[in-house]
Formats: C-alpha cells, structure tokens, sequence
C-alpha cells in the first residue's frame, strides 16, 4: 500500500512505531510572539471544546479493546494528547473529528496491548468447582477483567445507529470477556465493523491494511465468538425494568439472609465467579451452598445499594462484621438475568473496580 493520511494529516507523519498512523505528528509548540500564544491559547479552548462530547464514548471504545477502565481512561488521555498535538493540522474535509479520534484512540490500543496477557473472568481460566466449601485460590497476578459503570454511551439520543448499538448489547459484560479471547488486531477490526458499523475501507485505512484482510479478520473475529458459544444476539437480555425486578428481589432476599428465596431467583444453570478468587460455581445448589458460606463467614448484616454496570444491574455490597460498628465495603456484583432469574453473578473484590465505580468504604446509608 502507499502511503496514507488517515488522522486528515499528510504523507507518513504520525505513523506509530509499528506503521500506523495514530496522529502524532510534529507541531508548533507556540513559542515565540505574543500572537503565537493567543492563537495556540484559542486553538486549545477550541479543541477541548470540540472533542468534549466524544470523551465517554472513547473510553467506551477503549474499554472494550482493553477490558480495563482504569487503563482505558489512560488511553483516552493519551488519545486526547496526541491529537491535540496533531490539532493545527488536522483537516475536516478528510476525515470527521469522531472517526479521526477513533483511529488514534484504536490505534494506541492496539499499541498499548502488545505483549500483554488478555483480561479474563474466573470461567476463562479454570473449570468450575463442585465443592461450595473449597478453599478458596486468590490469583492477584492474573490481570482481571473489569467492570465498566454506566453512564452516557455514544450515540444515544442523536440518531447514530452506531452509539444505538453500543449502548446495549456490545458492552454486556459476557460479550467483552469473549472478545477477550480474540487477538487485538481481530478485536479492534469487529468493534469498528460490528459496534460502531465503519465500512471496511476505513478499517482498512485505519489500521493499515487492505480491505481483504479487514474482511478476513472480520470472518475470524465472528467465528471465534460462535466457537466460544456467544455472539451479539445471545447477550440480549430482558428489559431494563424486568431485570431491575428481578435483581431487586435478590437484594431482598440477600438482605434477609433467606437462602430459600434467593434459590428461586436463580436460573437452572446459574454462574457465580468472584475475581481474583478462582473458584467459580454452576447451578442453585453450588450457589446457594456458597452463599451460604459467606453468611457463616462474615455474617449475616448486609446492606446492598443498586447501581449498573456494562448496562445491566449491579450492586455493592456492604457487610458489618459482629465487632464492628459500620458497614463497610465487600464486593461489586454484576448480574446478567432473564425475565425472571438471575442467571450470572460476577462477584468483584478488585480495588481498581471500586475506585472505577467511586463506592464508598463505608456505608451511607
């Protein structure tokens, strides 16, 4: 291929080190006369001013390339830096200031996952234990996948069938542990085809490489999900209020410490795995044996406040141990539902999740 000017710079300037053009490219640092600086000075306002409605959606993007927030924020911020650098030549007429910061902000992540190991869930790992009273196996050396809060996602509310797509399904939590399992190149290729709907040729001039291979990679990225039994319409779920119901009872019941409620709000084949333990579980009786567990444990005074993550219900949950005079912080649970159980819980006691989610140690009741 020749060369190419897919950041609207020109020629090979702001090519990455491996090739790709990720917008960095020499500027003008605004030394010099005073109406250098007050130029640079608007040129600043301007294009905070600009890309501020596309700093949520581009950690979105990133989260999903990286399955990480707290690095996902990391790339945003680089992302921003590097374009603003490339600002004063950035042109309109070849590229939108949107597809122009995704394809630094792609770019930096493909960059950014060279050499490093992919982000799974306890499932991913290992197979499920029979035994709810196993010891449990921290693994604090495996880079866990996390959480992502919800918020304002691309799109919503302007029309764009890209950021309609990207706000529900492609950030379920199941979905971004899947795409886990694919190569970073196959990963960035099926979010820009798949979630944000570019044509192939911008992929392709986006990272570098021809149409053919973009479609090819497209072809892999798909089949490796139906291998891993999940693909886009398997990962709907029931409306928002019905998973809400559902998730409200559970916190009833798991307030009440009433295991025999709980066990009907679980589906047959339900999932319970709790990063960075190992150990996960399948079905009712595994479930609520290890509820069970943990009420013997820690005891049975819990306060659970609702939240969301990945666009599905959460709740942090708060414990008072029997010598203690507050409740203070345990874990983040995420769960997936069908109309009338719960049939996966993800159990977070990750400290970078807390900090991502802004939970309080203790409760503020």
């Amino acid at each position: 291929m020749g060369k190419r000017d897919d950041e609207g710079l020109s020629g090979d300037e702001g090519r990455d080190d491996d090739g790709r053009d990720d917008g960095f490219g020499g500027h003008d640092d605004g030394f010099g006369q005073r109406d250098d600086f007050q130029k640079r000075d608007f040129q600043k306002r301007d294009f905070e001013k600009r890309t501020a409605p596309y700093r949520r959606e581009l950690l979105t993007h990133c989260y999903r390339m990286l399955g990480s927030v707290h690095e996902a924020e990391d790339l945003v911020q680089e992302t921003l830096l590097r374009a603003w650098l490339a600002y004063d030549r950035y042109d309109a007429d070849r590229a939108s200031l949107r597809t122009w910061l995704y394809r630094i902000a792609t770019n930096r992540c493909l960059t950014a996952l060279r050499g490093r190991a992919r982000r799974p869930l306890p499932s991913g790992l290992v197979g499920a234990l029979e035994d709810p009273g196993a010891p449990m196996t921290p693994a604090a050396e495996v880079p866990w996948l996390e959480p992502f809060p919800d918020g304002p996602v691309s799109g919503v509310g302007t029309g764009d069938p890209a950021g309609v797509v990207a706000a529900r399904g492609s950030l379920r939590l199941a979905l971004i542990a899947a795409m886990q399992l694919l190569p970073p190149r196959q990963r960035a290729v099926l979010i820009l085809r798949d979630v944000l709907a570019w044509p192939a040729t911008e992929v392709a001039e986006a990272l570098g490489t021809s149409t053919a291979s973009v479609n090819s990679a497209l072809q892999r990225a798909r089949a490796r999900l139906g291998e891993a039994g999940l693909t886009e319409d398997e990962v709907t779920e029931p409306p928002d209020h019905e998973g809400r119901a559902v998730i409200d009872r559970y916190q009833r019941a798991f307030e009440d410490a009433d295991l025999d409620t709980l066990r009907t709000l679980l589906t047959q084949d339900v999932v319970l795995e709790m990063p960075p333990v190992l150990n996960w579980y399948v079905g009712p009786d595994a479930y609520v044996a290890f509820i069970a567990r943990v009420f013997a444990m820690r005891g049975k005074d819990w306060r659970l406040r609702p939240t969301s993550a990945n666009g599905r219900p959460a709740l942090a949950a708060y414990v008072r141990a029997p010598d203690d005079t507050a409740h203070r912080l345990h874990t983040l649970q995420v769960f997936t539902t069908t109309h009338a159980a719960v049939s996966h819980t993800v159990v977070f006691q990750l400290p970078t999740v807390f900090a991502a989610f802004g939970l309080a140690e203790v409760w503020e009741g």
